[in-house]
């Protein structure tokens, strides 16, 4: 993968600040087989559609795929969901132009529950990722995760809890939303496992009494401190998926994501 900014014309800026400001509004960017995950499409004009890619150096990025809708464009076999590939663009402004796209193969297409599970995946990143925010390691997260689900085409839903809480882990624990599950937010001591606490999305984790609604103990703050649990812990599993549940909702302002609701009144995922 190679980024190359190439200027359109000299310039004689004053100054760091001013020259990387300069660079900005008179360079075009151009970005070469980038490892990308298309997160939505829109038609965009007759012939065109409108990209908001997932893509593992440049974060999220909106791209214009010219001609795509035409019956004869090679890119309408590769631009689909949940399926890896290599893309080219350049351009200056916040919407690039897509120059080329190729499919990565691999994987097999989703259907029925882990298609909604994807669907699921990518509403949190277009919820919760800003644009051009790059996390090699989510998206490496993310590809994981859309493999295990591709490998599950008939899961019910306990078969895929651990995949999504995998996920929430990595998503959160890349943007910096996850606190430190082992150590007091306000005072750095480490947690204890026979006593309780509340874990603040804000402040982390603080001690309270074992009758506080949000008390948990101590054990299993530590037990999650480095992700899930493993498979077959269901006290631990639960005690993720309300961590969660809690976190996400902070973070998305207490807003409900579409697919979230439609997996907890389905599946209770």
């Amino acid at each position: 993968m190679r980024t190359e900014l190439v200027p359109e014309r000299a310039v004689r800026p004053h100054g760091a600040p001013a020259r990387a400001a300069l660079r900005r509004r008179t360079s075009i960017e151009r970005v070469q087989d980038e490892s990308i995950y298309v997160l939505h499409s829109y038609p965009w004009k007759e012939t065109s559609l409108l990209l908001d890619v997932f893509s593992r150096q440049h974060g999220r990025v909106a791209l214009v795929a010219k001609g795509a809708k035409r019956p004869a464009s090679a890119l309408r076999a590769v631009l689909m969901g949940f399926q890896p590939c290599t893309a080219s663009w350049s351009g200056r402004s916040e919407v690039r132009t897509l120059t080329r796209a190729e499919w990565s193969g691999g994987l097999a297409p989703l259907s029925g529950l882990p298609l909604l599970c994807g669907f699921y995946f990518n509403e949190l990143l277009v919820r919760l990722l800003a644009r051009e925010d790059a996390h090699e390691g989510l998206f490496d997260a993310y590809h994981q995760g859309i493999a295990a689900l591709a490998q599950r085409p008939h899961a019910q839903a306990a078969e895929l809890e651990p995949v999504l809480r995998d996920f929430e882990f990595a998503l959160l624990r890349e943007l910096g939303h996850l606190p430190e599950l082992h150590l007091e937010g306000a005072s750095s001591q480490p947690v204890l496992p026979d006593a309780f606490y509340r874990v603040d999305p804000d402040h982390g984790v603080s001690p309270c009494r074992a009758s506080d609604p949000a008390a948990v103990r101590g054990e299993v703050l530590l037990a999650l401190r480095d992700g899930p649990p493993p498979a077959g812990d269901l006290a631990l599993a639960r005690a993720a998926k309300t961590l969660m549940r809690n976190l996400l909702h902070y973070h998305l302002s207490g807003q409900m994501l579409r697919t979230r609701q439609l997996l907890i009144d389905l599946h209770k995922l």
